[in-house]
């Protein structure tokens, strides 16, 4: 939700905020929409995915009018500073981005669904911004839990870059890492699916207009 004027640069481990052992703040029991609980553990069959692509604001609110999404959650992951702030985060010293935790029934909704729902609802080219927002926290991210899902991210990006290139676009800059090792740490309550709660608040999210084919078996043509 800020314009900086500097060039955004990731931290080294070494230069990131320490951070606390604990979060400062307690997050709310359930969604406000779906009215499932926001933390885990999660009902057995239940899947997790975890995305960034920009403001998770918008980015939360695009997951749970999914059918098939048992709930959403916004958080920093990707980083190093243990439960970091809001504040800390956009001062890009925590290393983390912005993220969506997508907990879904996979009978519902496929993980390849929300890939292609993640790569229409963002420009994944643009590095560390996404168009007005620039810092490393909106940096375009895939957080996996499974091979599965390792694969799957994998091929959709190698399948999206494809038609992005036909349409002129540029290449993606996504990162597609295990979620193990980079912790989920949930956000500040007020950041909890703020668009429900703030129907006329700020949503950055817009993507490149390309359609991105779902399946794995894209990737090769």
């Amino acid at each position: 939700m800020f314009l900086n004027s500097r060039t955004p640069v990731l931290p080294k481990p070494e230069e990131a905020l320490k951070g606390r052992p604990e979060p400062e703040f307690t997050v709310p029991e359930r969604h406000t929409v779906l009215g499932n609980p926001l933390l885990g553990p999660y009902p057995e069959g239940l899947e997790v995915a975890d995305f960034g692509l920009g403001c998770f604001w918008g980015a939360e609110r695009k997951f749970w009018q999914t059918e098939g999404v048992w709930t959403t959650l916004a958080g920093y992951q990707g980083g190093y500073t243990q439960n970091p702030a809001y504040e800390e985060v956009c001062s890009g010293l925590t290393g983390h981005t912005e993220a969506v935790r997508v907990v879904f029934d996979p009978a519902l909704v496929s993980y390849a669904s929300l890939l292609k729902l993640f790569w229409e609802s963002h420009n994944p080219t643009q590095g560390f911004r996404q168009g007005n927002d620039v810092g490393t926290q909106y940096r375009s991210a895939i957080y996996t839990h499974t091979p599965t899902q390792a694969t799957q991210a994998a091929a959709s990006r190698e399948a999206y870059q494809q038609v992005l290139t036909a349409s002129g676009h540029g290449t993606i800059t996504t990162e597609i890492l295990p979620a193990e090792g980079r912790v989920f740490y949930a956000a500040e309550p007020y950041h909890q699916q703020y668009l429900d709660r703030n129907k006329n608040g700020y949503c950055g999210i817009g993507g490149t207009g390309v359609s991105c084919p779902i399946g794995v078996a894209n990737a090769d043509g």
